[in-house]
């Protein structure tokens, strides 16, 4: 039997092989699809299995399919590869483009019908360069999420890249990947095939990195916010904060904590209910996050306690303080057709870049409770400038060594004069 004959066989079981690995990931995806509900899977699984049954049928069928048989089955399979494109756009939050999944496949059947009889090179080029927009297409909306910190974005933008680019090997080479009867290659047939099984596993892989990854940054995205109000609760506001103070702190520039809390706030849950209370703490969030700049950091950090970091001096966080007062007392809230009275006390502390967020929230709080005892519905600032943790611990040390040092130098004196 010519040496042929067993490379064509060795073909054709590599692409029987890639349609039952891509048939199974397909059926795999679909099933988390369904358990998980993330709707990018089902795309991705519905792209697998259409191309798993197109490339089953042309490498069982292969030259007995018709003509009309053999457009419908190309198409399916470049379709296939517009469902990969389609399901990274969804999974990045993007709208489904059906009309660019259909757009391949029409330009294929199109060009088929128009320009009959077709050449075998044409055909080649034309479906190599449709399946490699597609996966440029492919590899460019995994890139446009580079300014997101996932672990897997590199090789989910690499693999399509490179399987983009193994298809256009017969065009950019040409002639070197052409046998002398100008048929393609066996060598670079026998290794797409190959790639095709590397590339569906990989992509696959790819998938479950970044479904993984989204799936780790929710969890912690859900540790660190409010349900009820969706700020920041009071453990990411502490995380987020000492990222800002350390930022701050290089620059050399001063910041101001802010610490909010609703005055009669136990009042309106025992008048109306804990319900009609979320509802205020709601719009008081919404005053504050959209009063505050982009830059600032807020965070609910009690039941009716709120804070703010913000890297600027105290006279501008002053008046901050005041717009957000103003606008809740502004905002009017009515609890059964029955005004409500909602007025807020703030307490501004701001100190040196390099000032513990610790000690700023202790004089914030002390303002706080000046501005409560003055009669609520008051912006109080600190009086004192607060100091660093260190230096507070300095302080003390001191104090607690000066009773000391006095006791020893007037038993000095004590002795002295006694042997005098």
């Amino acid at each position: 039997m010519p040496n042929g004959t067993h490379l064509s066989l060795d073909i054709s079981t590599l692409y029987l092989v890639a349609t039952l690995v891509a048939a199974l990931l397909g059926a795999m995806l679909l099933f988390f699809w369904r358990k998980e509900s993330i709707a990018a899977l089902g795309w991705w699984g519905a792209a697998y299995i259409l191309g798993a049954a197109s490339i089953a049928l042309w490498t069982v069928s292969g030259e007995d399919l018709g003509g009309w048989l053999s457009l419908a089955v190309s198409a399916v399979g470049f379709a296939a590869c517009g469902l990969v494109w389609d399901a990274a756009r969804v999974f990045h939050g993007r709208s489904a483009n059906l009309i660019g999944v259909l757009f391949g496949p029409a330009v294929w059947v199109g060009t088929m019908i128009y320009l009959e009889p077709v050449s075998p090179e044409l055909r080649m080029h034309l479906g190599a360069s449709i399946v490699a927009i597609y996966t440029a297409l492919t590899a460019f909306e995994l890139w446009r999420e580079r300014r997101k910190s996932l672990r897997a974005r590199w090789p989910a933008f690499f693999v399509p890249l490179l399987h983009g680019l193994v298809l256009m090997l017969p065009i950019v080479l040409g002639d070197l990947l052409r046998a002398q009867d100008g048929s393609v290659a066996t060598i670079w047939v026998a290794a797409f095939a190959a790639e095709l099984v590397l590339y569906a596993v990989g992509t696959v892989f790819i998938i479950f990195l970044l479904v993984s990854e989204r799936a780790v940054i929710a969890h912690k995205t859900a540790a660190s916010v409010d349900p009820l109000t969706g700020l920041l609760n009071r453990r990411g506001f502490s995380e987020a904060t000492s990222r800002m103070i350390e930022r701050e702190a290089k620059a050399g520039r001063p910041i101001t904590v802010m610490i909010f809390d609703i005055d009669h706030f136990k009042s309106v849950n025992d008048r109306f209910g804990h319900a009609a209370g979320d509802d205020v703490l709601r719009v008081f969030a919404h005053c504050v996050a959209s009063t505050l700049r982009i830059t600032d950091l807020v965070g609910r950090v009690g039941g009716e306690e709120f804070a703010a970091l913000l890297p600027c001096a105290m006279d501008e966080a002053l008046l901050a303080g005041e717009r957000v007062r103003e606008a809740f007392e502004a905002s009017g809230v009515a609890i059964d057709d029955e005004p409500l009275a909602t007025t807020v006390s703030v307490g501004v502390a701001g100190g040196p870049a390099n000032t513990e967020l610790e000690v700023l929230m202790a004089s914030a709080d002390t303002a706080l409770y000046q501005a409560k005892r003055g009669g609520r519905n008051r912006v109080q600032a600190s009086t004192e400038e607060p100091l660093s943790l260190e230096q507070s611990r300095r302080d003390q040390a001191l104090k607690a060594t000066k009773p000391n040092l006095i006791a020893a130098v007037r038993s000095s004196i004590a002795g002295r004069q006694a042997t005098a």
